[in-house]
């Protein structure tokens, strides 16, 4: 995401009068970083959560151990719980969560670069996953804060 839709969130977001949090695994807190880079970004961003344990997914966000116990933490189901509990642990109308594998490593079932995120408002939620393959840790992490920055723009934007 290039500033310039950065500017585009930060003033469809303020316009709006709509606060944003993120729940981020994988990407280690670079989605509020962004967000966050931006002078004003106090006016739409509320607060951020980094849980990279599965742990903290159930300490923070509320993720429920069944659900990772069945599906993993790379799951969307997973994606959906963080962004609902992130949505309900702040006072922002829209939570995007970010869980995955960035690499190296994963399994045949969980592939290095498979990247789950969510979208919640108060009214919905919508889980997708994308997969950017092994193409490097460092690429993956951008690629999915770069995804996640979308999906909430689109939601501001509607």
């Amino acid at each position: 995401m290039g500033f310039s839709d950065a500017e585009a969130l930060l003033e469809r977001a303020v316009a709006r009068g709509v606060m944003i949090t993120c729940a981020e695994s994988c990407t280690g807190g670079m989605v509020a970083a962004a967000l966050t880079d931006l002078p004003g970004s106090s006016a739409m961003f509320d607060r951020g959560f980094v849980t990279y344990t599965n742990a903290a997914k159930i300490d923070l966000l509320g993720v429920m151990p069944a659900t990772l116990d069945a599906h993993g933490a790379v799951s969307e189901e997973v994606a959906r719980e963080m962004a609902q509990g992130a949505l309900g642990r702040s006072i922002a109308q829209i939570a995007v969560s970010i869980t995955g594998i960035a690499g190296p490593g994963g399994s045949e079932h969980k592939p290095e670069g498979r990247v789950c995120f969510a979208l919640a408002t108060t009214d919905h939620v919508h889980a997708e996953t994308q997969e950017y393959g092994a193409v490097g840790r460092g690429y993956v992490r951008m690629a999915a804060r770069d995804h996640a920055l979308g999906l909430v723009l689109g939601a501001v934007s509607k």
